[in-house]
Formats: C-alpha cells, sequence, structure tokens
C-alpha cells in the first residue's frame, strides 16, 4: 500500500479523487475540529475519507479481541464478508453525533453480508455498555484496553483520532478509512463500493 487515494465529498455524491504520496495520514485534522478536540482529550478527525483500490490495498487485518459482553471476536472468522470498524468511546462528542448513523447501516446492510463492530480503547464495561443501551447499538464493540485492534491498523487509523471508521473488504484488507465524525451518505457509497467489488 504505497499510495493514498483522497475523495472530498458532497452531501449526496463522491467527487473530486486526489492522488497523494504515503498511507500514513499522520493525524489529519481541521483547524476548526483541532481547536475543541484541544479541550475535550481527543483528536478528532475532520471527516476526511480515503480509499485504496483493490491493488494498493496490503495484507488482511489480523486482530482477535474479546467484547463488553465477554464474546471473542476473530475478524479472520468474518472473511467473505465487508467489515466497518468503528473507533470510539463514551464520552467523545462525535461518536455520540455518529452513533444513530452507524445503528442505521448495520440494520440497513444486516442481510448484505456486512459486519459492524465497535472499537473502544478507553472506556470500562459500565461506561460503554450505558453508551450502546443509550444509542440502541445492535453490534458488539471490542474492549481495546491494550489498543491491539489499533495497533493491527498501524499506518491507518492515528491512535488519537476519535472517532475513525475503516472499511475492510471480503479479504480482511482495509479498502478505505474516515477521519472524524461520518458523513453516513459517505460511509454508505464506500460500503456499497466494497460489495460490489468481485469476491
Amino acid at each position: 500500500m504505497t499510495a493514498r487515494r483522497t475523495r472530498a465529498a458532497g452531501a449526496a455524491a463522491l467527487v473530486a479523487v486526489a492522488l497523494l504520496a504515503g498511507c500514513a495520514p499522520g493525524g489529519t485534522t481541521s483547524a476548526a475540529g483541532a481547536a475543541g478536540a484541544a479541550d475535550a482529550g481527543y483528536v478528532a478527525g475532520d471527516g476526511s475519507f480515503a480509499t485504496w483500490s483493490a491493488a494498493e490495498r496490503g495484507d488482511p487485518v489480523a486482530h482477535t479481541g474479546t467484547t463488553y459482553d465477554g464474546a471473542t471476536v476473530d475478524l479472520a472468522d468474518w472473511r467473505g464478508d465487508v467489515v466497518v470498524l468503528n473507533f470510539w468511546y463514551a464520552a467523545c462528542p462525535p461518536c455520540r453525533a455518529e452513533a444513530p448513523d452507524l445503528r442505521a447501516l448495520a440494520e440497513d446492510y444486516a442481510d448484505a453480508g456486512v459486519h459492524v463492530l465497535g472499537v473502544n480503547p478507553r472506556d470500562d464495561v459500565g461506561a460503554a455498555q450505558a453508551f450502546e443501551r443509550t444509542f440502541e447499538v445492535p453490534y458488539p464493540s471490542l474492549h481495546d484496553a491494550d489498543a491491539g485492534a489499533v495497533a493491527a491498523l498501524e499506518g491507518v487509523v492515528p491512535m488519537q483520532a476519535m472517532p475513525s471508521t475503516v472499511v475492510l473488504d471480503r479479504q480482511g484488507r482495509v479498502a478505505a478509512r474516515i477521519l472524524g465524525q461520518l458523513d453516513p451518505q459517505v460511509l454508505r457509497g464506500l460500503v456499497d463500493d466494497v460489495l460490489a467489488e468481485e469476491a
């Protein structure tokens, strides 16, 4: 994965595509997002997104973790399906703002071969499950206290960027990434693009 494609999003469609050198984002943050994030204790992304063509994608992401309910999730078990990973924590304002959009995506794409999985590197069980009840989250989240899932995506998702969302293709490779609060139209477009690829 030696190149990054970044596309700007309109309200209803994906538009201009630009090819940038290197794949590590280095913590992309808008000026407004940075100002608000500094006081909140997190680094907010600016909602920008990147996509990788099939030829540019690296190896499948390998990670096994434990959910807040104590279940084990191995990403390898979902090979053949598309996976949406959302990195969040309960006190993060944009994480709360995008929760209904992620819930709707999980429900709408449940029968299309798409799995949504939260990844939470900060919260204890009580805080995480309170968030899940409040926002009626229908999918599990990994309790990633050791940042193992973040490490598995090193070079793709900045450790401090919350929220961040990653789309894995059917082979488990990173196909797209959104830094910051997601635009639901953009995320659905990214998922649709990956679903349309040949298995």
